[in-house]
């Protein structure tokens, strides 16, 4: 069997990162995979990239210049709404044509528009979609923060000026969705139950297939070390308590900082306490702390990453939305107990009181409770070796090779019967 993963990029973002593991957990358990992407930055084989055209630069720039305009030329939520309009035509490529499933994931922001999605759809390929977040259950968002408008039909969007309208550019967007889709079958999977339930009540997907399966993680590279040898390799103090951010850019509003630094003030009374902080832009974060905090800055060496999340006491990531993030993933697999809200598939990663804490949701106060509960346990050999166990019963390469080879060979049967 050969796949074709196609993401945006390799390796920048969530979805890059969980799109290539599972292309080396489906190459080492016998399926053929490899990935297309536009930004490629891995000098990987069984990466490819598209055939370089200044069309590319163009489709994202086009895009985001008919956001911009559809926003009265505010930057506000620039970013936070995507529209497909634009994108690559994949089909002729040599990588599709020998591919038996096409497997979407993180396709945005100039990768593929609406139109090439349903080109691929008349190919006749048997179509995966892994997502990552709802944008494929929505018009335009990616994180719905409490709006339900999409089980039934997306109108009066909040990220539109005043709130929108009955018919604004979410909703013309949705029927462009719609037709997209009109006699046609994606196997959509999410990355988490909760989210697989999202997807269940969108109007947009009525009568899809959605089922979740989590994200692998290779446990040979995160995996538990010696804790004061970690910190010697990173510089820091052996006498301290480590608690450890982590975002891809920190100052990110939905990745909830403003809760954590509450919760430090909260925790002003534990000695020797420092709050380590990696991602772009640690250095503004870092001096609203009332704890002591290191800024570690933007980090792609994941053997460091891995030395961080070794050195550390416990991971905390206070987000206001979250499908299945990797982070989490990544700190258990080092075994180090995690602390996050109650929200999406958080709760589906961190057992309560026993591989960690599941704090109540948008609580500072109980956010600080479960940071204390870590840091001042007596039972921390065995909240790691909860955290380990955990991983490796979930997440591990084989256990999600075997269960998304059982997807693609659904996938071809029902495309197979359908033709």
């Amino acid at each position: 069997m050969k796949v074709l993963i196609v993401n945006t990029s390799d390796r920048t973002g969530g979805a890059a990162v969980a799109a290539n593991r599972l292309m080396m957990a489906l190459n080492n358990n016998g399926v053929k995979a490899k990935m297309l992407v536009r930004d490629k930055l891995s000098d990987s084989l069984t990466v490819v990239a598209l055939p370089k055209s200044p069309l590319l630069h163009w489709y994202f720039l086009w895009e985001r210049l008919v956001i911009y305009c559809r926003l009265r030329f505010s930057r506000r939520h620039l970013f936070e709404i995507d529209l497909a309009n634009a994108g690559a035509d994949i089909t002729r490529l040599p990588e599709f044509r020998e591919a038996d499933v096409i497997h979407l994931h993180w396709i945005n922001q100039g990768m593929l528009s609406l139109g090439t999605i349903q080109k691929i759809l008349l190919s006749g390929k048997p179509v995966v979609w892994t997502m990552h977040d709802i944008w494929p259950a929505t018009a335009l968002c990616h994180v719905t923060l409490g709006c339900r408008h999409f089980t039934s039909i997306c109108h009066h969007c909040r990220l539109l000026p005043n709130g929108g309208s009955d018919s604004d550019l979410s909703t013309s967007v949705w029927h462009k969705k719609q037709r997209m889709l009109d006699g046609e079958s994606i196997y959509y999977v999410a990355c988490s139950r909760w989210l697989e339930g999202e997807a269940k009540a969108s109007a947009l997907l009525k009568g899809q297939k959605i089922t979740s399966i989590p994200n692998p993680i290779d446990t040979h590279v995160y995996k538990r070390g010696d804790r004061m040898e970690a910190r010697r390799r990173l510089g820091l103090p052996l006498d301290r308590q480590y608690i450890l951010f982590a975002s891809q850019r920190v100052t990110n509003e939905n990745k909830g900082i403003d809760y954590l630094v509450e919760a430090c003030r909260q925790l002003d009374d534990l000695p020797n306490v420092t709050v380590l902080i990696l991602g772009g832009h640690a250095e503004e974060v870092a001096p609203q702390l009332t704890l002591d905090a290191i800024p570690l800055g933007y980090i792609n060496d994941e053997r460091r990453i891995v030395d961080i999340y070794q050195a550390s006491d416990v991971f905390v990531l206070p987000s206001l939305s979250e499908n299945l993030p990797n982070t989490i993933m990544e700190a258990m697999a080092c075994g180090l107990p995690c602390v996050g809200f109650r929200v999406g598939g958080i709760p589906e990663e961190i057992d309560h009181k026993r591989n960690g804490y599941v704090a109540d949701y948008r609580s500072a106060s109980d956010l600080a409770l479960g940071i204390r509960w870590v840091l001042t346990s007596d039972q921390r050999e065995a909240l790691s070796e909860a955290c380990v166990h955990k991983v490796a019963q979930s997440y591990s390469y084989q256990s999600v090779a075997l269960r998304y080879t059982d997807v693609y060979q659904q996938a071809m049967a029902f495309k197979h019967y359908k033709l």
